[in-house]
């Protein structure tokens, strides 16, 4: 079986594939400069990762048999497309879960000690500056408390934290009773209608000031607007970001120069671990799919 990666990042998952793949198998990444609706042509099996997989590209794969998204979110396959021709589309979850929760503490600790004004303090030789604070006792809120946000809960307790989450069907006063007692906040659920921009203007004006704000969910959560003007007016103490609203970003944007701000490179889910777990579940599939079986984490 031929299998498409048509991810525009996380190139390592491709060697852990290319390791794991059986001798007839081959695997090859996208040429962006195709369309993929011309590369997809005669691909067995897809991993969309953050390409957007439409109509138009599944009608064009003639030999496609397996859509499967090396992540939990599948927000960008066009399921309707896919079921109108049965073939499968899988996703990954669990696989990246432990990853994205020693990411959301690393942002926490960042925003906590102020790590971009440290940074800029020690390119100064200035000692003991900046003043940070400590987590330990402060209130932890998840938005999201599946397999990443409850692995976040767990580590944060560990720095003596106290937590709080947000359950799914919260009406709109619990929603602003949970942002004003929560001194943190970090965002783990998926992109749905429900949560596009659920972080908005009356979201961030319930949180307390100086509030810590990580998303490592997905950017759109947050409307950008509504951050903007809260940092502005200088509501939040600081911003974690590991996802964007446009990916690749624009690394001259001015969100990014502010020091409150601490953003990277979408790498939460970015270990040798988490890429060896997606690695082992595609391989399954494609053994499962030559002996005629039912694929596994099947979401369409």
């Amino acid at each position: 079986m031929h299998v498409l990666f048509c991810g525009s990042g996380w190139l390592p998952i491709v060697d852990h594939l290319r390791a794991r793949l059986a001798p007839e198998d081959t695997i090859a990444c996208w040429d962006r400069a195709v369309p993929l609706a011309q590369a997809i042509a005669d691909a067995d099996v897809v991993l969309p990762s953050n390409a957007h997989l439409g109509a138009d590209a599944i009608a064009a794969a003639a030999r496609l048999r397996l859509i499967h998204q090396p992540a939990a979110g599948y927000e960008g396959i066009d399921l309707d497309a896919a079921r109108a021709r049965d073939i499968p589309v899988c996703n990954t979850p669990g696989a990246n879960h432990v990853a994205v929760a020693e990411a959301a503490l690393l942002l926490l600790l960042s925003l906590a000690r102020r790590v971009p004004a440290a940074r800029a303090a020690f390119a100064q030789a200035s000692i003991g500056e900046p003043l940070g604070i400590e987590l330990s006792g402060r209130t932890l809120g998840i938005v999201g408390l599946g397999r990443t946000g409850r692995a976040t809960a767990e580590r944060a307790a560990a720095l003596g934290m106290q937590m709080r989450a947000l359950g799914r069907h919260a009406t709109a006063d619990e929603r602003r009773a949970f942002f004003g007692a929560c001194d943190a906040i970090s965002l783990h659920c998926p992109l749905t209608a429900a949560t596009r921009g659920m972080i908005d203007d009356d979201a961030l004006a319930a949180m307390r000031p100086g509030t810590l704000l990580v998303n490592l969910a997905r950017g759109a959560i947050i409307d950008r607007g509504a951050l903007e003007r809260a940092l502005a007016r200088g509501h939040l103490g600081g911003v974690g970001l590991d996802v964007f609203w446009d990916e690749p970003w624009d690394p001259s944007d001015a969100l990014f120069a502010d020091p409150r701000v601490v953003a990277l490179p979408h790498i939460a889910g970015s270990t040798d671990e988490a890429f060896t777990r997606i690695a082992t579940a595609v391989v399954d599939n494609l053994a499962r799919l030559r002996r005629g079986e039912p694929v596994q984490n099947r979401v369409a």
